[in-house]
């Protein structure tokens, strides 16, 4: 029995860092997305922090005691994740890390700034990494931590802001345009991420759908194929030595038969190896003549295969030879069987580059129509056969006889 595959995440946003990602059939998209996203935020929370450090580096809006160590909390763990987000590597711990300083940063910015004059137009070093964090939870959260770190983060920027500054009109409108300004852009990050995420894994489920699918179609096929094969063989081999057997009057048609009947089952346990396909060595037509008479031996003796076969012909791949051979064989066995042999002709005809055999016997002919479905003679052991060696069978009958036509065609 084999494994069932894993089923794939439901929420695109819940994901496993690069390095444990088995980029199989399964991930194959969703570990590209994933790294590009990691690329991404990794260049622009490097740009953010870098506005957000020049800014800090002659800010006055903190306690001294505070200053230094604010910086520490916020700019060590952004560094670290940036390298890990350039590299691939431990994505998922500094990604956490850098969230939690984070927010311990914004959690801490009204004690840092409290009783520190500052004027109202002076920028908030902070508020340069308020997106940062969102992107940083991106990375690792699912999809409702995000959506909380993109509302949350901004609100603690705005309550601290208005502790330090105050809350007269003039200076509660621009704080409140930030924070605003921060949650929008959170939002957007947070959109093109789960819309990455959500089409990599439609088009990974996609590709094993059609991947499995694919697999089945060709297992169909191939039992099918060993099945027709198989029931050509049978109708070929088995029909031929029933029919030798039953018409067997002496001794050596006796062993004739036998003989028949023991090539037969050879064939049958070695079916799995086609043995039945044979070389691919030239053929010429005068050895595609001898040959039809002697593989229709059995059927009808003393058959002659008339030819009229040009100077100029090209001697005929072995597998064509081969198909050519076992079907016109079929249809004189199937003119023996049920025409009796009757008016029963083989003509061979080559050119530059068509071959054909033709078949004819003045028997009563048949209705297609009537043919069980379970009957391969014409089916499988002469047009499927022909159609296989990319030749073609066409069957003619009617009150007057059957005609059956191989023909093959070189290609051009």
């Amino acid at each position: 029995m084999t494994a069932e595959r894993p089923p794939i995440a439901a929420d695109p946003a819940i994901r496993r860092p690069l390095g444990d990602i088995a980029a199989g059939g399964d991930r194959f998209t969703q570990a590209r997305v994933e790294r590009i996203l990691q690329l991404v935020v990794g260049l622009g929370a490097s740009v953010l922090a870098a506005q957000a450090f020049l800014t800090a580096v002659g800010s006055v809006q903190e306690q001294r005691m505070w200053h230094l160590a604010l910086m520490i909390t916020a700019f060590v763990p952004i560094a670290l994740m940036v390298v890990s987000l350039l590299t691939g590597v431990l994505v998922r711990v500094t990604s956490t890390v850098c969230v939690v300083a984070l927010f311990a940063v914004y959690s801490a910015w009204p004690i840092a700034t409290a009783g520190v004059a500052t004027p109202p137009d002076s920028p908030a070093w902070v508020w340069y990494l308020l997106n940062v964090t969102t992107a940083a939870a991106a990375m690792v959260a699912p999809l409702s931590a995000q959506i909380t770190v993109a509302v949350s983060i901004p609100t603690l920027y705005l309550v601290g802001r208005l502790l330090q500054l105050g809350t007269a009109f003039p200076v509660v409108v621009p704080v409140v345009l930030e924070a605003v300004f921060a949650m929008i852009l959170g939002g957007v990050i947070i959109a093109l991420g789960w819309t990455l995420r959500s089409v990599a894994v439609e088009i990974d489920r996609a590709r094993v759908a059609a991947v499995s699918s694919y697999a089945a179609a060709a297992e169909a096929d191939a039992a099918e194929t060993e099945r027709v094969a198989v029931a050509a063989l049978m109708h070929d081999s088995v029909l031929a030595a029933l029919i030798s057997a039953e018409r067997a009057a002496t001794p050596r048609e006796d062993a004739l038969a036998a003989a028949m009947a023991r090539e037969a089952l050879t064939r049958l346990a070695n079916a799995e190896q086609d043995p039945g396909e044979g070389s691919d060595e030239p053929v010429t037509p005068a050895a595609l003549v001898g040959a039809i008479e002697s593989s229709a031996a059995p059927f009808a003796a003393g058959l002659r295969v008339s030819s009229a076969a040009r100077g100029d012909a090209a001697p005929i791949p072995g597998r064509v030879a081969r198909a050519i051979v076992l079907a016109a064989t079929q249809a004189v066995a199937n003119s023996v069987q049920h025409a009796g042999g009757r008016g029963l002709s083989v003509e061979l005809g080559t050119g530059s580059r068509r071959v054909f055999v033709r078949i004819v016997d003045t028997g009563d002919g048949f209705s297609p129509d009537e043919v069980d479905d379970d009957r391969l003679g014409i089916r499988g052991s002469i047009v499927a056969r022909m159609a296989a060696a990319g030749g073609r069978a066409r069957v003619h009958t009617s009150d007057a006889g059957t005609q059956v036509v191989l023909e093959w065609e070189r290609p051009r």
